[in-house]
C-alpha cells in the first residue's frame, strides 16, 4: 500500500510537470511554468529551460539568407549549367532548374534555384557574378537566433518530460496508471517530434542559403539588309518574275473550267442565233425559180 501510494503521488507529480509542457513555451513566463525540467550537471551550469546560459553553438548569430540575382549572359543555358557547377564544387544543391531554348528573338534563358553554404556564400556569389552582365540583386537576411534557442529550450524540457515519464511507466502500479502514463508519454512524444522537424527545417535554412539566379540574354538584332547591286537587283526582279508567273498560272488554272463552261454556252448560243437568222430571212433573199 505505501508503495502504491507513492507512485500515485509521483504520478500526480509527474502529469502535473507535463501539463506545463502542454502550454505555451514562448515568452517570459516559460521560466516560472517549468520548474527545473534539467538538473544542474556536475559542473554547476544549467540547460536552456532553467534560464541557464545558451549553448555555446548558439553563442553566434543565427541567420537565414535568401536573394535572388538575375545575370544577362552571352549563352544562358551554357552559363546554367557552369552555375551549377560552381554550387556543386562547394558542396552546395540545386532544389529546382528550368531552362528554356533559344528562340527567334532570343538566346533562350534559365532560372535555377540554389542552395549554397552559409559559409561558402559570399564567395559563391562573386563567381556567380562572373558569369555575365549582373542586372539586379536581392539579398536578405533574418536573424533567427532567438527562434532557435526557443526551439532547443522546448525541446530540452519537453525530453526530460519524456524521460521522467518513460522512468515512471516502470513503476506503475496498477493498470490506471500505466494508461494515464501511457497517454500523457504519447502525448508528449508526438510534441517533442513536432519540435524537432521544425528545428531541423530552420536549420537547414540557416546551413544553407537560398538564392534564385536568373539568367537571361538579349534580343537578336533584326537582320540588316543587303546592299543594293546590280546582281541583288536582278535576283530579286527575277523571283518577282517567277512569283507572278506562278500567281498567273494559279489563278489561270482555277479559271480554265470557268472558261471552258462559258465557252460552250456561247458556241450554243452561236448557233441558235444563226439558225433562228436563217428562218426570219426575207423573201426576196430567197433565188428565183
Amino acid at each position: 500500500m505505501k508503495r502504491t501510494a507513492l507512485v500515485s503521488l509521483a504520478l500526480v507529480s509527474v502529469l502535473a510537470l507535463a501539463g506545463c509542457s502542454a502550454g505555451s513555451y514562448s515568452g517570459s513566463s516559460d521560466a516560472g511554468d517549468y520548474p527545473m525540467a534539467a538538473e544542474q550537471d556536475a559542473g554547476g551550469e544549467m540547460s536552456v529551460a532553467d534560464g541557464g546560459m545558451a549553448p555555446a553553438d548558439l553563442q553566434e548569430p543565427q541567420v537565414v539568407t535568401t536573394g535572388s540575382i538575375t545575370v544577362l549572359a552571352d549563352d544562358p543555358l551554357k552559363a546554367a549549367a557552369e552555375a551549377v557547377r560552381l554550387v556543386e564544387l562547394v558542396d552546395g544543391r540545386i532544389d529546382s532548374r528550368e531552362e528554356y531554348a533559344a528562340a527567334d528573338s532570343d538566346k533562350g534563358s534559365a532560372t535555377l534555384v540554389l542552395r549554397i553554404p552559409a559559409k561558402s556564400q559570399t564567395a559563391t556569389l562573386s563567381k556567380l557574378r562572373e558569369l555575365g552582365e549582373v542586372q539586379d540583386v536581392h539579398i536578405t537576411s533574418d536573424d533567427v537566433t532567438a527562434e532557435v534557442a526557443d526551439l532547443d529550450g522546448r525541446i530540452t524540457a519537453l525530453q526530460a518530460s519524456v524521460d521522467r515519464l518513460t522512468k515512471l511507466l516502470a513503476t506503475a502500479a496498477n493498470t490506471a496508471d500505466l494508461v494515464s502514463i501511457e497517454s500523457t508519454l504519447s502525448s508528449r512524444q508526438g510534441e517533442l517530434e513536432s519540435l524537432q522537424s521544425q528545428q531541423r527545417a530552420l536549420g537547414d535554412k540557416v546551413a544553407m542559403s537560398t538564392i534564385t539566379l536568373r539568367l537571361v540574354s538579349e534580343p537578336l538584332p533584326p537582320e540588316e539588309d543587303e546592299p543594293s547591286t546590280f546582281i541583288t537587283g536582278l535576283t530579286a526582279g527575277w523571283e518577282s518574275f517567277v512569283g507572278f508567273i506562278i500567281g498567273l498560272t494559279v489563278v489561270f488554272g482555277a479559271l480554265l473550267p470557268w472558261l471552258v463552261f462559258l465557252g460552250l454556252l456561247g458556241a450554243i448560243a452561236l448557233v441558235i442565233y444563226r439558225w433562228r437568222r436563217s428562218k426570219t430571212a426575207p423573201a426576196s433573199d430567197v433565188p428565183a425559180a
